[in-house]
């Protein structure tokens, strides 16, 4: 059976998708830097943080499990549903608990009621219907597109909403949990089965043998995503970090949302093509020549443009954050190619492999972080994110050539 005809379906709704809500996240950006100042942002930035890092830490790749299946998966949905519901109670707890700790590490004690606020977020999320990985794995991106724009579309005018009526940066966090609330309460209605209070050893066994990978992958790839911004919040202060994030934020999201809609499609895609290797090679090379051809203009316009980028999207207060971006933008193009490169791996079950790769990328961050953020502040940063992803490149084009040879 061909899946061409699907996975370009798959490509334009999800290109539609990422296209809608990345506009509608600049137009979010554009206010509320307009609203709030560099250290707001960052201090929202901080909570975010701990909550990311909470969630990679505990992650049980149980979403990829149920994709790689090629059997019906709702005998795993119930035991699935609620693992995530005893995670999200962990997570949160790990959150209130860590949160006096959070405030001394950055110096910062606002960070508390930020905190409070972002525990509630992994409880909503942990009641989500695990079934809704049905919408990708059956290739159903149409319905995919209208639940997640609806959800974002909510997420954004709570936090402007919110952020008119406080002039407060929490209206970000806050954000987060409303659209949480509305995810939760649309996966439950948009798709079968509903899950109910069984839980089965056997499937939780295999769940967690199959996610471990996921777990270790998540660790060292959210360390290296987000390792940099850590150390610049603690180095640098609130303010540096809000100047650094948004940089981040606009240089790679509209690069690396072209590499995820389509890592998205194929993986789907590559899993049921797993058993013809020349088939998947050849589906792997059209794809990752999809994505380079995207990038690369994409990233030209935020190097060589990168003031009037900044003007245009945040405003005269944030050109801070100007040199920085021209770095990051180069990082952004070598992301969005090596993410596009890990859908075989996962379709093949070679996560492990996965997890050398993001081990490389970390490591490469690792080391020179600090000193090249001593040196040069934010923009030590970018080079050092530089650094990680180009390390890791040459390993992914190595393991490639293993597995589809």
């Amino acid at each position: 059976m061909g899946y061409a005809k699907e996975a370009i379906k798959g490509v334009s709704w999800l290109g539609f998708l990422r296209v809608a809500i990345r506009g509608v996240s600049y137009v979010r950006i554009a206010i509320l830097a307009r609203l709030l100042t560099p250290v707001q942002f960052g201090i929202s930035d901080i909570a975010l943080l701990v909550l990311g890092i909470t969630e990679i830490f505990t992650e049980t790749g149980i979403n990829l499990f149920l994709i790689q299946q090629k059997e019906r998966i709702d005998k795993y949905i119930s035991t699935a549903w609620i693992i995530s519901i005893v995670r999200g109670l962990f997570i949160s707890i790990l959150i209130l608990l860590s949160a006096g700790i959070v405030a001394n590490f950055f110096s910062n004690p606002d960070v508390v009621n930020f905190l409070t606020v972002t525990a509630l977020i992994p409880i909503i999320r942990g009641t989500i219907n695990p079934a809704i990985v049905k919408l990708v794995k059956e290739l159903n991106f149409r319905k995919e597109f209208y639940y997640r724009t609806v959800i974002f579309v909510i997420e954004v005018v709570s936090s402007v909403i919110i952020a008119f009526e406080t002039n407060s940066s929490i209206a970000i966090v806050a954000g987060v949990a409303i659209g949480a609330v509305f995810e939760s309460l649309f996966s439950f209605f948009i798709v079968r089965p509903r899950p109910s209070l069984f839980f089965n050893m056997s499937i939780f066994k295999d769940i967690f043998k199959n996610g471990k990978w996921f777990t270790v992958t998540g660790i060292f790839s959210y360390l290296y995503h987000n390792g940099d911004n850590i150390v610049v919040g603690k180095m640098l202060g609130a303010a540096p970090l809000g100047l650094y994030q948004r940089a981040y934020s606009i240089s790679t999201l509209p690069i690396t949302e072209v590499s995820d809609v389509i890592q998205k499609v194929t993986y789907a895609v590559f899993v049921k093509i797993s058993g013809d290797l020349k088939r998947l090679r050849n589906a792997y090379l059209k794809s990752i020549l999809s994505v380079i051809m995207i990038v690369f203009p994409i990233g030209a316009v935020f190097y060589f443009f990168p003031e009037f980028t900044i003007k245009i999207i945040l405003g005269d207060k944030w050109l801070g954050a100007v040199d920085v971006l021209k770095v990051l933008a180069i990082f952004g193009v070598l992301r969005a190619i090596s993410l596009s490169s890990i859908a075989p791996f996962y379709a093949l079950k070679r996560q492990d492999l996965v997890t050398r790769i993001t081990f490389v990328a970390f490591l490469g961050l690792a080391v020179t972080i600090i000193p090249f953020v001593q040196k040069w502040g934010i923009l030590g940063a970018g080079y050092s994110a530089l650094v990680g992803v180009l390390l890791s490149i040459p390993i992914t084009i190595y393991y490639l050539f293993k597995i589809l040879r």
